[in-house]
């Protein structure tokens, strides 16, 4: 932050001795960046996981992925009850505890390599499901966001009750999910490939935000929103033009095999690039400067979402 603010927090991993703030932003398979959400660094970045998977209207999230930072097991608990498969690459994943219903000595009975460690308190859940089950409502519903509801149940003294249920209920999800990781190589190539696609994101990010030694000058959440969100439209209109570009590009070319090679590098590459595009220049969209086809293009989709 250049400015005092009271969205930003310090955090040494990201800024040192510095103040800041964090902004955490979605991607879906299309690598459009459709969310995305501004907070202190100094709070948990997986409060606000849940908040961007409601807001994906277009595409429905089926699995989404983050890093540590992003998860917990609260998290793992409301987005399998939200119907979203949360992968998370976790950083010292065999320290992590595994948790059963029965004994651990049934399990080493039976020859198993991977025994649990802990027991899931089943009680717990029984008696708090309904409030379980209201909680995840409100938030399907949108009465109010997900990050809301983990700040005020995070602001009792001691844990409360409902949240030691949904922590509960997690543990069982985050079993079963390790298990899976350990054992499912795909699963596992499937979160990287979609944790590269975010750093890339991020990439493209810093590059977008070159000026003031990519420092945020303004001091309320509001207005660091709308600059994000302005960083997030230009963006997005570079991916859009890439898209045209290079739907033209394979739809001009006659020959056979060299469309199958063009076809090839896009799979094995990224739409989510940028080298090609002056971001120090400036830019003239006067209708005599937009004569191209792809110019043209854009111009009517605009309109269209005008419309």
């Amino acid at each position: 932050m250049a400015v005092d603010s009271l969205n930003a927090g310090y955090s040494f991993k990201y800024h040192g001795m510095n103040k800041g703030a964090n902004t955490y932003r979605f991607i879906d398979e299309r690598n459009f960046l459709f969310y995305s959400n501004v907070f202190s660094s100094s709070e948990k970045e997986a409060h606000y996981v849940i908040d961007g998977l409601m807001h994906n209207n277009v595409i429905k999230s089926a699995i989404h992925s983050t890093d540590t930072d992003g998860y917990s097991e609260i998290v793992c608990a409301v987005s399998y009850l939200l119907g979203f498969f949360f992968a998370p690459r976790i950083k010292g994943l065999k320290r992590q505890s595994i948790y059963a219903f029965i004994k651990r000595k049934v399990y080493s009975h039976k020859g198993y390599k991977i025994l649990p460690d802990k027991y899931i308190n089943t009680k717990l859940i029984d008696d708090n499901w309904d409030d379980i089950l209201r909680f995840i409502a409100t938030i399907k519903l949108k009465e109010t966001t997900a990050s809301q509801l983990f700040k005020r149940l995070n602001s009792y003294t001691k844990q409360h009750v409902l949240y030691r249920a949904l922590k509960e209920f997690g543990k069982i999800i985050k079993s079963i999910f390790i298990l899976k990781y350990i054992d499912d190589v795909e699963c596992r190539q499937a979160i990287e490939k979609q944790l590269n696609k975010v750093e890339n994101a991020h990439n493209f990010s810093d590059a977008v935000s070159f000026g003031n030694n990519q420092e945020c000058l303004y001091a309320t959440k509001e207005e660091q929103e709308i600059a994000e969100g302005c960083r997030r439209v230009i963006e997005n209109s570079i991916i859009c033009w890439n898209y045209l570009f290079l739907s033209q590009k394979i739809g001009d070319e006659k020959d056979t095999e060299h469309k199958q090679e063009i076809v090839n590098a896009i799979k094995n590459g990224s739409i989510v690039t940028w080298r090609h595009i002056n971001l120090h220049g400036e830019y003239d969209f006067s209708d005599e400067r937009l004569q191209d086809s792809i110019g043209l293009k854009v111009l009517k989709i605009l309109e269209l979402k005008l419309t």
